[in-house]
């Protein structure tokens, strides 16, 4: 997988399709849109699963599960890491040494193993730093979330 690629994590996605997620959806969409012509996007099936989840029972406006399934399968395109054993025992060690959710660190560790630089989430401290992964929130602007 290209060094130049991002790791997208869920949320980006969620509001990705959300409409009633307002200037989130907008960033999203346009975020998106951007990766998909330029072929640069990185996710893992833990990123499709939570999507799936949350796309069809979360949001105020679920999206028909037939959909959401084309959406995945869309997404599937794109460079997909498999949690394997090794990332959840890396997850596991992330998630003690830097103090942040299992969940959040495994993402983190999908990224690592992925060898992107950048990974795209809310969920994480903008600017944070994990090895040679910096998070970057796609959705502040101008120091505002």
């Amino acid at each position: 997988m290209k060094g130049d690629s991002v790791f997208i994590d869920t949320n980006v996605l969620v509001y990705a399709y959300d409409a009633k997620a307002g200037r989130k959806h907008e960033i999203a969409r346009d975020l998106l849109t951007e990766l998909w012509s330029r072929e640069g996007a990185v996710l893992s099936i833990q990123v499709l699963q939570e999507f799936f989840v949350t796309v069809t029972r979360k949001i105020s406006r679920p999206i028909e599960p037939r959909l959401a399934r084309e959406i995945v399968e869309d997404l599937l395109t794109w460079s997909v890491v498999v949690i394997d054993g090794a990332s959840v025992l890396a997850a596991i060690d992330l998630q003690g040494l830097e103090k942040i959710s299992f969940w959040d660190a495994l993402i983190v560790a999908a990224a690592q193993k992925a060898g992107t630089k950048v990974l795209l989430s809310e969920d994480l401290a903008d600017g944070r730093v994990f090895a040679d992964v910096t998070v970057r929130n796609p959705f502040i602007k101008n120091g505002d979330a």
